[in-house]
């Protein structure tokens, strides 16, 4: 019997876990249709095949159900950026930041709901704040953290100040550049990115007080490309 009974429960909670996941599924696709107010209960049935009783045994209201979407898919970019703020010995600060912010792109297209709903939500101003648009300012602040972080270790030349300002510039160049590819999905996110790289060293440079370093090639005192 305990044996049988054990069984049952897994299979209620996997049972469970999948109508979870369609929920979210199918609310992360109307909401990146319609937004935050064109997104209701009725929708996401329809759209998911479960009964609305289904979702509101999952989440309390379609307010916290957005909050869970940006969440479910927060972690899966983090996820998908995993070790690239860590260099590696033998790769230049330029090759490493290349890769890393070709990374984000990828991740981005992987994993899109958060900044795609969140930014609709950021822009918005409620007489009551969405919990959905609070959790996507508390995971903007943990990513400039941790930014932040992975920034003072690669500039070391660079004070808090010019730390963080380069974290900042590269968050808004990932907002546009998202926004830019959700216009017009030919763009080559990746590449744009590339490019940012580059532009993040030569502010690093005149943060630092130095004349930004120009041409194809750019040396360290090693003589390795930087």
């Amino acid at each position: 019997m305990p044996r049988s009974s054990g069984k049952t429960a897994r299979r209620v909670r996997a049972h469970g876990e999948e109508s979870r996941q369609r929920i979210l599924d199918a609310a992360a696709d109307i909401a990146g249709e319609r937004g935050y107010d064109g997104t209701s209960i009725a929708g996401v049935s329809e759209r998911s095949g479960l009964p609305a009783s289904s979702i509101y045994w999952h989440f309390e209201d379609k307010d916290r159900l957005l909050a869970a979407v940006i969440e479910r898919s927060f972690a899966r970019w983090l996820d998908g950026m995993a070790g690239w703020l860590r260099p590696r010995a033998e790769e230049s600060r330029l090759e490493h930041l290349r890769l890393g912010l070709r990374t984000t792109a990828k991740a981005l297209l992987d994993s899109p709901d958060f900044l795609r709903l969140g930014l609709m939500l950021a822009l918005e101003r409620r007489p009551e704040e969405a919990s959905a648009r609070t959790r996507f300012l508390e995971v903007r602040a943990l990513t400039m953290e941790r930014m932040t972080a992975a920034y003072a270790a690669l500039f070391t030349e660079l004070d808090a100040r010019g730390v963080r300002s380069l974290a900042t510039l590269t968050m808004a160049a990932a907002d546009g550049l998202f926004i830019a590819h959700e216009l017009d999905p030919a763009l080559d996110l990746g590449a744009h990115f590339e490019l940012v790289a580059a532009g993040l060293l030569a502010t690093a440079d005149e943060l630092a007080g130095r004349e930004p370093r120009s041409g194809p090639s750019i040396r360290s005192r090693t003589g390795r490309a930087e």
